[in-house]
């Protein structure tokens, strides 16, 4: 159980290195901290393979149909890109929303693999999902402030925070999501085959999605492939495709300024109504109207931590 001083240190930590609303990074690559001092509305962002740790405050977090609700002395752990939605739940400018993020460097945790006897992970059976809450063990959150007090001795952070971060690795492999981390980075495990075919759709959403292709390519069979691309995800390949093009069109509009006919045709729509269409469903008013009247938020392109 973590100790309610534990969880007080953290809230002042993250609050030091977080003086503003808003996504921070530091000296540390893999490591940043939010702020937030007011609930936000759902918010369509982009994860990838990480965790998060809210010190104080809550937030939800909707993949599919499936709502997260997550808050102090919870982890969130991401085992792979994938369009969500994300906000902040409770928050105020005197107890702001609060928390950490660590982004899990697969070609480290695999160079870790390698050496990680795999008989020390637990042997609790999992879902499939790509995306979990669970309580955080002491030891894990143990690890992250020394990792987040390290910013405070730049001189050992080169030395340190590699070490730190094998440890966390470790606390991660063998807790209860540890064979979830192993399912998504094992070559064979349906996990990884889903998580290729998501890079696939990620690197190639502008291009007509052809299942039996998609298929072929991570070594499944069409029907296989929908079954654990759904079970990880909670959409199949298709609605995974729709979202990474639907919010591709937004950053263009918001971001690059382009008219929603461009946006539409740029991220692989041919027809204009169709594009505004699913675009309306999608986010909830037209392309001209949302581009118009939607500011960039700070989580647009960061993961909900």
């Amino acid at each position: 159980m973590i100790h309610q001083e534990q969880w007080q240190q953290l809230v002042a930590i993250i609050a030091r290195h977080a003086p503003q609303d808003g996504r921070h990074y530091c000296p540390i690559d893999f490591l940043s901290f939010g702020r937030s001092s007011q609930p936000t509305s759902l918010a369509h962002v982009a994860t990838w393979a990480s965790f998060a740790l809210i010190a104080q405050g809550q937030k939800a977090l909707r993949m599919g149909d499936e709502v997260m609700h997550y808050g102090p002395g919870d982890l969130l752990l991401v085992t792979l890109d994938m369009p969500v939605q994300s906000c902040v739940v409770m928050a105020t400018p005197e107890k702001p929303n609060l928390g950490v993020g660590i982004t899990i460097n697969e070609t480290r945790l695999m160079r870790y693999l390698e050496h990680f006897p795999h008989h020390h992970l637990a042997t609790t059976s999992v879902s499939e999902r790509g995306i979990a809450v669970h309580k955080v063990a002491p030891p894990l959150v143990d690890a992250v402030m020394r990792l987040v007090e390290l910013l405070d001795h730049p001189q050992d952070i080169a030395a340190l925070a590699p070490l730190i971060e094998q440890e966390i690795f470790y606390r991660l492999l063998t807790g209860p999501e540890g064979p979830r981390i192993l399912n998504m980075a094992l070559t064979e495990r349906p996990g990884n085959k889903v998580a290729r075919a998501a890079r696939w759709l990620r690197e190639n959403f502008h291009h007509p999605l052809k299942m039996d292709h998609l298929a072929s390519s991570v070594g499944m069979s069409i029907s296989s492939l929908h079954h654990h691309f759904k079970a990880v995800t909670a959409m199949t390949p298709m609605q995974y495709q729709k979202q990474l093009r639907l919010n591709e069109a937004r950053r263009l509009m918001l971001i690059e300024k382009l008219d929603a006919g461009t946006a539409g045709y740029r991220v692989g729509y041919q027809s204009a109504s169709q594009f505004s269409r699913e675009y309306s469903r999608f986010h909830g008013q037209s392309p001209a109207r949302d581009a118009r009247t939607i500011a960039v938020g700070p989580e647009w392109v960061n993961p909900p931590q």
